[in-house]
């Protein structure tokens, strides 16, 4: 059960972005993400898009630092993937 946070190497609306994840399920997730402020409208499919002002807030309160292909994995190995082109 751990909530896992990536670099902040993802631009967009001309800011970097980070992705957070649970292993465990969205309710972990949820809950982890309404604690550190992250909004509701943050959440896209199957994580949190969270500005890279944002990151160090998640590190603080226990989100492990991964790279994006480990998020990956641990978020498919999960059963949690949502890919844009799946239906839901």
């Amino acid at each position: 059960m751990a909530i896992y946070i990536d670099p902040p190497t993802w631009p967009g609306h001309g800011r970097m972005w980070s992705h957070l994840v649970s292993d465990t399920s969205y309710d972990e997730l949820h809950a982890f993400a309404a604690a550190i402020g992250a909004p509701p409208r943050a959440f896209e499919r199957d994580h949190y898009d969270l500005p890279a002002e944002r990151y160090a807030d998640a590190v603080r309160a226990g989100a492990l630092e991964v790279g994006c292909k480990e998020l990956l994995l641990r978020l498919t190995a999960a059963g949690l993937r949502r890919p844009k082109n799946r239906q839901v």
